[in-house]
């Protein structure tokens, strides 16, 4: 679950990818119409086109829609707190709505870790799994051995090792502008993080769960000089899990293109904006 299957460094025999982890493989920079930007916002976008005036309609039908689903039956209790609500997928639906159980507070390796034997726990340890593994770390050697030690089960931990190490290889580091060891160069800040919208169980049993994790990730280099600005794009990933004693680990990954919304008519902002976000904003321990 990497760059590797679209740059031709071949596949993880424990892994399979229908594109880059983080879904930037082949992204497109779109340029603000006009002006003499240089990707990060130099340009402006016109105030209002027809795309505008569909998403602006499209808002108010979703807030008429919301205040009617809001009176729906009175003040009758809706069982949307989850009790005795029985198996949310019996009904085709599973949202990713808060429980009131705080994220886990143990680490291993300064990830996450401890997490509950139920669906819920396993649905936690998948969104924080994603995002450690759609994180800059992976790019440097040593850091990247951490995290997979950390997170895999015992019995796949070689075999997603050997996949991870053949993808991130000195070439392709080379190919996104990367120095060998996974940093950016000098003047630039290298920008890659996951962050998971919201979790599904596709399969869970005692021991084992199949967990798709719906992703947004950022992808890119900062600074005047870059000719890979960083832009975002939707993924899911799934990741299969199994029970080790004590904890969940993985087994399996791979993941898929979209669910992709409509991007919206935000300025681009530009190259040190962003910058000061990724070094400012800090991450968070997804819990259920």
């Amino acid at each position: 679950m990497s760059f590797g299957d679209e740059h031709g460094h071949g596949g993880d025999p424990g892994r399979t990818t229908d594109d880059s982890f983080g879904g930037m493989g082949q992204t497109r920079t779109r340029l603000p119409d006009g002006g003499s930007g240089d990707g990060y916002g130099g340009g402006r976008r016109p105030q209002r086109s027809s795309r505008s005036l569909i998403a602006v309609v499209g808002v108010v039908v979703l807030l008429i829609a919301a205040i009617a689903f809001a009176n729906r039956g009175g003040g009758g209790d809706s069982g949307a707190s989850g009790a005795g609500g029985g198996d949310d997928r019996a009904s085709g639906s599973e949202p990713t709505a808060a429980s009131g159980v705080k994220p886990v507070t143990g680490k291993n390796g300064g990830i996450p870790s401890g997490f509950a034997k139920d669906e819920q726990g396993a649905e936690s340890a998948a969104a924080n799994y994603a995002a450690v593994l759609g994180s800059d770390g992976m790019f440097n050697q040593e850091r990247r051995r951490d995290i997979v030690q950390a997170i895999a089960h015992a019995g796949s931990a070689t075999k997603l090792q050997s996949g991870f190490d053949a993808d991130y290889s000195p070439a392709f580091l080379s190919n996104i502008g990367l120095e060998p060891d996974g940093t950016a160069p000098a003047g630039s800040t290298f920008v890659n993080r996951t962050l998971p919208a919201g979790t599904k169980v596709a399969k869970f049993a005692t021991d084992t769960a199949d967990i798709n994790v719906w992703c947004m990730g950022l992808f890119g280099l900062t600074g005047d000089s870059s000719t890979k600005p960083v832009t975002n794009g939707w993924f899911t990933v799934n990741v299969k899990l199994k029970w080790d004693g004590s904890d969940w680990k993985v087994v399996e990954t791979s993941q898929k293109t979209g669910p992709t919304p409509v991007t919206g008519d935000n300025p681009v902002s530009g190259s040190d904006e962003i910058a000061d976000a990724v070094n400012e904003f800090g991450g968070f321990t997804y819990a259920r």
